[in-house]
């Protein structure tokens, strides 16, 4: 699957999102103004001004609309979610080269709240992904402790967990372990 470099880095911001919810990990990733402030800058979001408690709580309502996405049983549910969480961002799509990013879509306005930049940009990738027939690749980590969403982009949609190096290789050793004892038993 040919997904564009800035659909990726947006997929990437909207895991990394709905992972901050609290169901996620148990703590609040997003708390408070200086977590969404550093948000903000680990994904290099451009035009963010002073942001204030209003945005924080936009920004949370806007994680928690995704986080529908990622539960959506179905592909209409999933496009009928995002097409309501883009038009109420207001989406205006240009052509931009910023930062050092080659030509890439934008579909925020260009003095867009936070929160309207999140549900625009990341709305649009998750589109672009019910609209490639994939949506079976926004998904949960099913290793039993961990309920972080991933995209899963392997080419034969198999991946089980958000990360192999963690959640993957503990349950694989995990397993290791009880066939060696039930073996040695």
């Amino acid at each position: 699957m040919l997904i564009p470099h800035d659909t990726r880095i947006a997929l990437e911001t909207v895991v990394d999102l709905v992972n901050t919810a609290p169901e996620a990990g148990g703590d609040d990733g997003l708390a408070d103004l200086p977590a969404l402030y550093g948000f903000a800058e680990r994904h290099r979001l451009s035009g963010v001004g002073t942001l204030g408690d209003k945005d924080l709580r936009a920004v949370q309502d806007v994680r928690s609309r995704f986080a529908e996405i990622f539960a959506a049983p179905d592909a209409r549910t999933a496009a009928e979610l995002v097409n309501g969480l883009v038009a109420a961002a207001g989406t205006t799509p240009q052509l931009t080269n910023h930062d050092g990013y080659d030509w890439h879509v934008h579909y925020f306005a260009p003095d867009a709240s936070v929160s309207d930049h999140l549900a625009a940009d990341c709305g649009m990738a998750l589109a672009f992904i019910v609209v490639a027939g994939e949506r079976e690749r926004l998904r949960r980590c099913e290793a039993p402790d961990c309920r972080d969403a991933f995209v899963d982009l392997s080419r034969n949609r198999s991946r089980r967990y958000c990360s192999s190096r963690t959640c993957g290789n503990r349950l694989h050793v995990a397993a290791y372990r009880a066939r060696r004892r039930e073996a040695a038993g």
